[in-house]
């Protein structure tokens, strides 16, 4: 099993003067490659846990699969580098994949390293049906449960997380990354593979254009992000019909576009 987190020695200084040596534990970056059918599409650097959750998900949010059925299997491979993730994809899905393949690293937080031209990074997305009515007094707790599932983040300081909730705010799933990109398609890997998708993602980060773009490429309606939108973002949800809130304290926030699924009051 690949370790998370690991421990070293420090020293810390505070108001200038140096403090003595303490132990502490910082989070573990990998470069994870993700390879479909023997060929190595992107490697991201990641944190080496739910990786099958995140292979799916990346797998749904970049275009490369409509549906989960399209992956055949995946295998986690530990090198002596890092980890590779190998992706068995239908004929269709692989032939597809090869004609608009692209080799790009990625560093953590990246969203378009190795985009070639402006028309990719302009996806047009699916828009989104209103078919949720939500009372935000329901979401009060929804910090909470973003600090539930850091466990490294708690040792560490180092994690961003994603968060699945019920229409009634309550806590569905969760992951953890060192990116908030690979955080995200963690969750969202889950989530493709339950019966029941309803709900909205809370995010630990800013809402940027790619986070938009991979929740509603997942037929997600509603994404809370404790931090700010994006300009692009906040176009691209208005384009989708997405309901995008920043800046989220639980009982308080910003709506950017999509109020007509929100009310204050039960």
């Amino acid at each position: 099993m690949v370790e998370v987190c690991k421990s070293l020695s420090v020293t810390k200084f505070q108001e200038s003067k140096l403090q003595s040596t303490q132990n502490d534990v910082i989070a573990v970056e990998m470069p994870v490659a993700l390879v479909y059918n023997g060929i190595s599409h992107v490697v991201m650097m990641a944190t080496p846990k739910d990786l099958e959750n995140f292979a799916l998900g990346f797998s749904l949010t970049e275009g490369i699969i409509q549906d989960p059925s399209e992956i055949y299997g995946i295998d986690i491979e530990q090198t002596t580098k890092g980890i590779q993730v190998q992706i068995e994809l239908s004929s269709r899905r692989f032939s597809a994949l090869k004609e608009k393949r692209r080799n790009l690293t990625g560093r953590t937080g990246c969203g378009i390293c190795g985009t070639e031209q402006i028309d990719e990074v302009c996806k047009v997305l699916p828009y989104l049906k209103t078919r949720t009515k939500l009372s935000l007094a329901d979401f009060k707790e929804s910090l909470h449960y973003l600090k539930q599932v850091q466990v490294v983040g708690q040792q560490t300081g180092c994690t961003h997380a994603a968060v699945w909730l019920n229409n009634s705010g309550q806590f569905l799933a969760g992951f953890e990354d060192i990116g908030r990109h690979v955080a995200l398609d963690k969750l969202l890997g889950y989530r493709a593979k339950q019966t029941v998708q309803d709900g909205i993602i809370v995010v630990s980060s800013r809402a940027s254009y790619e986070m938009v773009q991979k929740v509603a490429n997942c037929g997600v309606e509603v994404l809370f992000a404790v931090s700010a939108a994006t300009s692009m973002a906040v176009n691209m949800a208005e384009q989708c019909n997405l309901t995008l809130v920043g800046f989220f304290r639980g009982e308080k926030g910003v709506i950017y576009a999509g109020h007509q699924r929100l009310t204050i009051d039960k």
